[in-house]
């Protein structure tokens, strides 16, 4: 839902044109279409393919299954987006919807009940990535098929370059508001408890640089996958963005295991197999020594965690 104290449309508008320029100067035109989907070719197909699906095997209304793409913003979602869009069972709903999002940020949950019980796909995917601290309230929703979620996280010094390249400075704006109290009710200080906010205030972020608060942004919204018990849940897959990029057709088996999912090539034959960066040797930022120290315990309790949640089922391949 939209804060109180949101900026202007107009002032709103002003700053995504900006962003938009930074990133096309620093990442290529290029890059800029496939992050946001801007080629006209591939929407077309991908919703001719779906039209053709509901006609073929649409389920019944209210009977999909909501999948929640969560975690952290800058960290590979789009890529498990790009690839689940290519199933014409799935119905995306990406955090540009405007009918569920304003600004990136869910509408209130009447709305999003509401489109979930229209559709007529098996699977909705929705990216609330700003409503992650919401997952366990969104998967307890009243009226609709039991969901499932998949918290995606990624190494955090790519992901902190990363970030910083797109947004700036933006996490570490957020941090000092929710240091100093002026967080409002945006959705970066939501249900963070008093520990998490001495911890953020204790690392004085007014004294951190751009990719060191990042990176404790970093720990703060995925510490959030442990606070709220998810590491504890079956219906919520801890998915590692680079062993993805290492290993695409094994872990999207695992996906699609853990969603009940038929396999298919497809689904990651975007995704070229490369080594993983990593955050080793020459590639590791230069950030605070005491928010590296939190990001590398965290990071081997994630990497613990997203070992151990393995689905046993193998799904049968869909050859259609």
């Amino acid at each position: 839902m939209a804060a109180d104290d949101e900026v202007s449309t107009l002032a709103y508008t002003a700053r995504r044109i900006r962003r938009h320029l930074r990133w096309a100067r620093t990442e290529g035109i290029g890059r800029l279409i496939e992050e946001d989907r801007l080629n006209p070719v591939d929407r077309i197909g991908t919703a001719v393919a779906k039209r053709r699906w509901r006609r073929r095997a649409g389920r019944p209304p209210g009977s999909a299954m909501p999948v929640y793409l969560v975690g952290l913003q800058r960290s590979g979602t789009n890529m498990l987006v790009r690839g689940l869009d290519a199933a014409p069972e799935v119905e995306v709903r990406n955090e540009n919807d405007s009918t569920l999002f304003h600004r990136f940020q869910l509408r209130p949950d009447p709305v999003l009940t509401a489109a979930l019980r229209r559709s007529r796909h098996a699977y909705v995917l929705v990216k609330p990535l700003c409503e992650s601290h919401r997952v366990d309230e969104l998967l307890a929703l009243p009226g609709v098929t039991p969901g499932r979620a998949l918290w995606v996280y990624r190494d955090v010094d790519d992901r902190a370059r990363s970030e910083v390249a797109k947004f700036g400075d933006a996490n570490l704006r957020a941090l000092r508001a929710i240091a100093d109290g002026s967080i409002g009710r945006r959705w970066q200080g939501q249900r963070l408890d008093a520990d998490t906010v001495a911890l953020i205030r204790a690392h004085d972020p007014h004294r951190l640089d751009p990719h060191s608060g990042a990176a404790l942004f970093w720990y703060v919204r995925n510490s959030l996958f442990f606070q709220l018990g998810l590491d504890r849940r079956a219906d919520v897959l801890l998915c590692r963005y680079d062993s993805l990029v290492a290993e695409p057709a094994a872990q999207v088996r695992r996906l699609c295991a853990f969603l009940d999912f038929p396999y298919h090539p497809r689904l990651h034959a975007h995704i070229a197999p490369r080594e993983s960066h990593g955050a080793t040797g020459d590639r590791r930022l230069p950030v605070d020594p005491r928010v590296r120290a939190l990001c590398d315990e965290l990071t081997d309790r994630l990497d613990h965690a997203a070992a151990d949640a393995r689905p046993e089922t193998t799904k049968v391949v869909d050859s259609g």
